[in-house]
């Protein structure tokens, strides 16, 4: 079994130790790190005392082939988003089809570092819904605006971005957008 410990884990910012300490019983981190590598067998009990522990279902914690991570779409950061320099994805706790993330490596707005905003991307007839809302905007060669979308008009979106002092932008047309629908932020 292919399990998905380590990364739910590390996206939750514990360590070995603190996951062994939550178990109920409690173990040692020695024994999560080996149900982590695969050099130990993970059993159904192991998986749902590692799953409460973590306080997720122990479904999030085995990778299937039908369930997919979200490919990183962009870096937020007080500059601006960006494009990645290499190829990045998250584990969702359950994958949608037209999710797409965007990570968020120095604190901008409502947003700390650290923090992965889970965005639906949208065709052109359902950007109305996005109103008022953050999204993430492709523009041309692989740039990216991540902003509030204030207005549509006449195939133009008018967008503020999230920094303090940052001027309205309007993009023109483009072929999808994606709006900000969950944030998971690690405590």
């Amino acid at each position: 079994m292919i399990t998905a410990i380590r990364e739910v884990r590390r996206a939750q910012g514990l360590t070995l130790e603190e996951v062994a300490a939550r178990c109920d019983p409690p173990t040692t981190a020695q024994t999560i790190g080996r149900l982590e590598t695969g050099m130990r067998t993970v059993s159904v009990g192991w998986l749902n005392r590692i799953a409460a522990a973590l306080g997720v279902d122990a479904a999030d914690l085995v990778r299937l082939p039908d369930r997919p991570d979200i490919a990183v779409a962009a870096e937020l950061d007080v500059d601006g988003a960006h494009a990645l320099t290499h190829p990045a994805t998250v584990t969702p706790p359950r994958a949608e089809p037209a999710l797409v993330a965007v990570v968020v490596r120095g604190g901008i707005g409502d947003y700390r570092a650290g923090d992965v905003i889970w965005c639906e991307r949208l065709a052109p007839e359902a950007f109305g819904t996005a109103l008022n809302r953050d999204v993430l905007v492709p523009r041309p060669v692989g740039r990216y605006v991540f902003a509030r979308m204030i207005g549509r008009e006449r195939g133009q979106l008018h967008l503020v971005p999230l920094g303090a002092g940052a001027r309205q932008q309007v993009v023109a047309d483009p072929p999808w957008i994606a709006r900000a629908v969950r944030l998971v932020r690690p405590l």
